[in-house]
């Protein structure tokens, strides 16, 4: 019996995808992105955020509607968008300003993240920057020896004040489960009210004023400046810079690298699935906030001794809050959190320069940062919107239930 050997039809699937041109091939990577990826989703939500700032810009200008000149407001849009990122990174002081505004913005940041890692959010980083910047201040007024040994001890002391303070929601949540939500909060209020009557005391109260304002942190005790050597004084970049991205690789290798940050994982994707492996959830609670207490303390630290020189009962301003929009654009990953805070460090900086140069107003920028977190809490907006297939996308962080 003679073997007929059986014709092979080619296989044509590559070659034939090979053969569709760039813009199919684009297409293609396109269709295969995955947007739980950490920069693809905050990518989109930015770019929307941006487009529909113009349609903002040009409602401001309600002259130039009404005279009907299209173009100027083209170039408003222009100016106002060129000034916001020249602001931000293309002179020395404006990208000194980011760095500024980056810094406790990224460690108060990751005191969000990590707590949204673990499945628990933390509203509470306003009280915990305040208790640690009421630590740190105090040492670095009442101190005097060599900056070597002063700023160090008191960048702890700010750690140690927001741990402390962070340790008190983790432990009502473990053992009495209070709702992390409503602690937190209540905590900022106590924090605030604690921080405005120790600041009256003769013991922090600045001679001669009657405010509630500390003493000045001596020379010594100021953590030094990233670009002191070109004798601007103006140029206010400080190395807490420096201990906020030492921060961030900490974060990540305390969650890819340990046992810890493990379990801490674990404790967020399924916390019943973590205690039934042995896993003690109340143990990580109360770690996991102070971990996130240390992180905002460690922000505390560096507006005091770094920025400001002094604390008041406001020298948080919104920084708390903001981080957890932070938080959301970063994902909650090392990588995201400290291009989010470095976005909206940019942003707070060049939103100075394109008010004072075009005129718009700087509120524009609580806008953009506004809808970047909308954006990020649709998902599913985004991709019906930017076309992207994706399977399994999700929201973001989720949290545990009352009482959990």
């Amino acid at each position: 019996m003679t073997d007929v050997a059986t014709p092979q039809t080619p296989d044509t699937t590559e070659g034939s995808e090979s053969n569709g041109g760039p813009l199919d091939f684009l297409k293609r990577v396109w269709d295969r992105i995955d947007t739980t990826n950490a920069l693809v989703l905050p990518a989109l939500a930015l770019a929307s955020a941006l487009i529909i700032g113009i349609f903002v810009i040009a409602l401001s200008d309600i002259d130039r509607i009404q005279d009907g000149d299209w173009g100027g407001i083209v170039t408003t849009i222009i100016d106002a968008y060129r000034a916001l990122f020249e602001g931000a990174f293309f002179s020395l002081k404006g990208f000194n300003e980011t760095l500024v505004a980056t810094t406790p913005l990224l460690l108060a940041g990751l005191a969000v993240a990590i707590t949204f890692r673990a499945g628990m959010f933390n509203i509470g980083g306003t009280g915990q920057m305040l208790m640690g910047g009421l630590f740190s201040v105090w040492v670095g007024f009442t101190m005097s020896g060599p900056g070597i040994l002063q700023v160090p001890l008191a960048v702890l002391a700010g750690m140690v004040g927001g741990m402390l303070w962070g340790i008190i929601p983790g432990f009502l949540k473990a053992r009495a489960g209070v709702h992390e939500v409503i602690s937190t909060i209540m905590l900022n209020f106590i924090a605030s009210s604690f921080v405005l009557w120790v600041l009256k005391t003769n013991a922090f109260r600045r001679e001669g004023r009657q405010d509630p304002i500390s003493k000045l942190v001596d020379d010594e005790g100021r953590l030094p400046r990233l670009f002191g050597f070109l004798g601007r004084p103006e140029l206010r970049a400080h190395t807490g810079f420096l201990i906020a991205i030492c921060a961030a690789i900490f974060f990540w290798w305390l969650l890819e690298r340990t046992t810890l940050g493990f379990e801490i994982r674990a404790q967020g994707a399924n916390p019943h699935a973590a205690r039934y492996a042995g896993m003690k959830p109340g143990f990580l609670i109360i770690v996991t906030f102070a971990m996130a207490g240390g992180f905002a303390g460690l922000a505390g630290a560096t507006e005091v001794i770094g920025t400001q020189g002094r604390a008041t009962q406001t020298f948080a301003g919104g920084i708390g809050f903001d981080a957890i929009a932070v938080a959301l654009l970063g994902r909650s990953t090392p990588v995201g959190t400290v291009l989010a805070a470095l976005l909206f460090g940019a942003l707070q900086s060049g939103g100075q320069k394109m008010q004072v140069e075009t005129g718009v107003p700087v509120d524009l920028v609580l806008i953009l940062r506004a809808l970047i977190v909308l954006f990020i809490a649709a998902p599913q907006l985004m991709k019906f919107v930017w076309r992207v297939k994706a399977e399994g996308a999700t929201a973001g962080p989720s949290f545990g239930g009352w009482g959990e």
